[in-house]
């Protein structure tokens, strides 16, 4: 944590907060005026089934089946395992998902407005040396050619304009760096900083790797870049004499955006790597542009499934992972028909986060490093749209001295520029407590307290929708994404978790300790490669 002389972001919420007239919004507030009734539900990933694994019991097995490969989970991980083995003419695989559909933090809704994201909601132009993510972009359309050496993608996916605006004292301003009230010496600072993360974003280690890149194992391994493992982006920015209050608001904001956890909870190299990582280029697009949709990388998941049809199976609870000499014998539950189901496979992909592989497998090591954040995700539908004085509705809206981290607007991507009504994605990481009271304390708040937490800063902000609010839909994400704490991206226990234990192959974001698409997909064509090479099957490799 960062130490008493810093300003901790708490504190900095709370006094800015003060400022705009708004009582910052912690995991602690206090519910004094619980919503009016509105439509909704609390949804979310099936964590009641989830929690079976810690010690719930489980039938015989009553049927036995057999497939050449099993994929244990449907996120983004184990999507695009499957969809390099499929590449690569393997087509006797099985995917398996305990909820009830697959997609995992990618999954996204639609009402009779529009289609909207339950989590993540956007990838950024590919680093150069994405490779597999470029392959999966030529072939699901998003890449469409190339053009004077760069590639061309698809008009339609890149973001409209405008792209993002930030709520500063009662006024919205372009772009979400902090600049009303900001002192010409805070601004020097803002200039310093970025001036830095540029210079990062070129620099290279003596292997000649970039120091930063995606995926982050490409990164460099040169010590003098991995010592900023070993400290906190706080100390680091303390370090370099950054303490302006806008500019630590605007990492911590970063930090919360990409990690779901403060500037002090993470490394100086995942805050590093958040600025200078990014490389990508687009012969019709500026390098700041993100592709995007309105069900967010719900689009990736569809895709997928229309792709994978007859390969995937949702409500199937697998709670035992097991090589058995002769291949894997696996375990799960059929939740529909509360069943036992045995499957037989030479080989499985374990698509899932650290801390689940461990239970179904038996690992009796601890992953004790592996942190994830838990996450809370709003979708409000409203019969009008947000106003505001200055600049005008935009893709990303963020709010300056809110814990939560703004809201994105669903219809932004919708042919029809003239609307009535709309989705809000309002999302609100859960750092301001260790990680497991956090989730406990979302899983025991009611739908009317979490109306009342996402109303109040709704209406805060947006007075004039007062009475516009249709429905409200709250999704609970308890191990939304991985925390790349201190000493994690380049410890001992990532590193161990890279290593393939055939016929077990690993593919998930946290293996990389950031959760990112690319990171997502990236793991899961890695396992399917290393899987291929296991059973002598040819590939041509996409990393």
């Amino acid at each position: 944590m960062v130490s008493s002389k810093h300003l901790t972001r708490r504190n900095f919420l709370l006094s800015s907060a003060s400022v705009l007239g708004l009582t910052a919004i912690t995991a602690s507030v206090s519910l004094s005026s619980p919503s009016p009734e509105i439509p909704g539900n609390i949804l979310g990933a099936a964590y009641k089934i989830g929690h079976k694994l810690r010690g719930g019991s489980f039938p015989e097995p009553t049927e036995t089946r057999e497939t050449n490969i099993a994929i244990i989970g449907g996120g983004i991980a184990g999507l695009s395992a499957a969809w390099k083995l499929q590449k690569s003419g393997i087509s006797d695989f099985m995917i398996f998902d305990m909820d009830t559909d697959v997609g995992g933090n990618a999954r996204s809704g639609q009402n009779a407005v529009s289609a909207y994201p339950w989590g993540a909601h956007y990838v950024p132009l590919l680093t150069q040396e994405s490779k597999a993510a470029h392959e999966l972009f030529e072939d699901f359309g998003i890449i469409t050619g190339t053009r004077n050496g760069l590639p061309v993608y698809n008009d339609y996916y890149l973001c409209s304009d405008p792209h993002e605006r930030l709520y500063m004292y009662g006024h919205w301003h372009d772009g979400f760096v902090p600049e009303i009230g900001v002192s010409e010496s805070d601004q020097e600072q803002h200039r310093n900083f970025f001036a830095e993360m540029e210079r990062y974003k070129f620099m290279r280690g003596k292997d000649g790797r970039r120091g930063f890149s995606i995926p982050v194992d490409t990164s460099s391994q040169d010590p003098s870049f991995k010592h900023f493992d070993t400290f906190s982006m706080a100390d680091y920015m303390s370090q370099q004499g950054w303490n302006a209050p806008s500019l630590i608001w605007y990492v911590d904001y970063c930090c919360c955006d990409d990690y779901g956890a403060t500037y002090d909870q993470v490394s100086a190299w995942a805050g590093i790597h958040y600025f200078a990582s990014r490389n990508g280029r687009a012969a019709n697009a500026d390098s700041q542009t993100v592709i995007t949709w309105p069900e967010g990388n719900g689009w990736f998941v569809e895709r997928f499934k229309q792709r994978l049809k007859g390969h995937c199976l949702a409500d199937a609870l697998v709670y035992s992972v097991k090589p058995d000499g002769h291949g894997v014998r696996i375990l799960y539950l059929d939740v529909t028909n509360n069943k036992t189901v045995e499957v037989k496979a030479k080989a499985a992909v374990m698509a899932t986060p650290r801390f689940v592989a461990q239970r179904l497998t038996g690992a009796t090591k601890n992953n004790e490093a592996f942190q994830y954040s838990p996450w809370v995700v709003a979708n409000i539908t409203l019969d009008a749209l947000p106003e505001g004085r200055g600049a005008p509705l935009s893709w990303d809206n963020m709010i300056y001295g809110s814990s939560l981290l703004g809201y994105v607007v669903a219809t932004h991507q919708n042919l029809n520029r003239i609307q009535t009504s709309t989705v809000l994605t309002y999302y609100w990481p859960l750092s301001d407590k260790l990680p497991a009271q956090a989730r406990e304390e979302a899983i025991g708040r009611s739908y009317t307290e979490w109306c009342a937490i996402f109303l109040k800063e709704l209406l805060a902000i947006h007075p004039e929708l007062h009475g516009h609010v249709r429905n409200i839909d709250i999704w609970l994400w308890g191990h939304g994404m991985i925390r790349p704490t201190p000493h994690f991206i380049w410890g001992q226990e990532r590193r161990e978790a890279l290593i393939p234990t055939p016929p077990l192959f690993y593919a998930h974001s946290d293996m990389s300790g950031i959760s990112i698409f690319e990171e997502a997909h990236y793991r899961g064509v890695k396992a399917a490669e290393d899987l291929m090479s296991y059973i002598h099957h040819p590939y041509e490799t996409s990393i």
